[in-house]
């Protein structure tokens, strides 16, 4: 209330009391620390600060929808790699993509959308087994709601590699998307990087206050995201007993595979009541992702996966 009280005023441009109070929280210098409206502005900045035409790109596919948006933005070329079996990332087929042109690997964990995390080992060797002038870019959007005990845990992999950017944000577990504050965790450098291409005053007084206090309440935070990973984890187990292949998700939401069927799919939950995101281009990895909610609209959704493989059930 104390911040909008002063929204005639322009924000601090340097995030000062943000920057401190994550500092603290992260155990990282505040020189590696740059901010934006939402982790995937700080991924347009990261990019256009490192990327230039003539440069590629890598990323699995199917990810994180932004990811083909900007990295033409930047004039580079974009390399997108089929997920392995699983709708988990292929490294292997990934690291065999590298050229000489390769500039930045992208790697979201968990994968958005349909949910599994990389393993902390397989990534670490995955980088060391690369050239250290790629820029690999770990998408920990939905980090908090990780439970695999082998998942990747991003901060770790940057000791020591400073080719490596963590991306996070604060619009998921912390629950403040209408504020629109993203941010990495990058070497100094490379933050400052970020930095300068950034748009001034980006984040909002109101932004910024939301993030110091959501910060100070880190306590019932962790309570709420232990109660939705539980219902996230019911609500993959309901939706396999009716025999559908929903792969392991360590995100705040479940992936239901489609194919064909995606956007029927889509139509028959949003007749119900429920609304999901459908990802239909006619490729090998077409589904919703359904987003984890209330007890009741949980339920809503089991009942309609029912009667869609209903007729096809035995």
């Amino acid at each position: 209330m104390a911040a909008v009280a002063q929204m005639n005023r322009y924000p601090d441009m340097t995030n000062a009391e943000m920057t401190s109070a994550l500092s603290s929280r992260l155990g990282a210098p505040g020189e590696q620390l740059a901010f934006g409206t939402g982790s995937v502005a700080v991924l347009y900045h990261l990019l256009q600060a490192t990327c230039e035409a003539g440069d590629e790109v890598i990323y699995a596919w199917r990810s994180f929808e932004a990811y083909p948006i900007a990295v033409p933005v930047t004039g580079a070329t974009q390399v997108p790699v089929p997920l392995g079996p699983g709708a988990v990332h292929d490294l292997d087929a990934m690291r065999r993509a590298v050229t000489p042109a390769t500039k930045a690997i992208m790697l979201c964990t968990p994968n958005n959308p349909t949910g599994p995390a990389l393993q902390h080992q397989q990534v670490i060797d995955f980088i060391d087994s690369l050239p250290d002038y790629i820029m690999i870019i770990l998408d920990e959007a939905y980090v908090e709601f990780i439970t695999d005990p082998g998942g990747l845990r991003g901060l770790e992999a940057m000791i020591g590699r400073p080719n490596v950017v963590v991306l996070r944000t604060f619009s998921k577990a912390y629950g403040l998307a209408g504020f629109r504050v993203g941010y990495c965790v990058a070497d100094a450098k490379v933050a400052a990087a970020v930095r300068a291409v950034s748009l001034p005053f980006g984040v909002s007084i109101a932004a910024q206050a939301a993030v110091i206090a959501s910060l100070e309440a880190e306590s019932l935070l962790l309570d709420r995201v232990a109660d939705l990973v539980k219902a996230r984890d019911a609500l993959a187990v309901g939706l396999r007993d009716l025999g559908i292949d929903v792969p392991d998700s360590q995100g705040n939401f479940v992936w239901l595979p489609g194919g064909s069927h995606t956007e029927a799919y889509a139509a028959a939950f949003a007749q119900a009541g429920v609304a999901v995101r459908p990802y239909a281009s006619g490729g090998d990895w077409d589904g919703l992702r359904i987003t984890v909610g209330e007890p009741a609209a949980n339920t809503r959704v089991l009942e309609v996966a029912a009667m869609l493989v209903g007729p096809t059930a035995g």
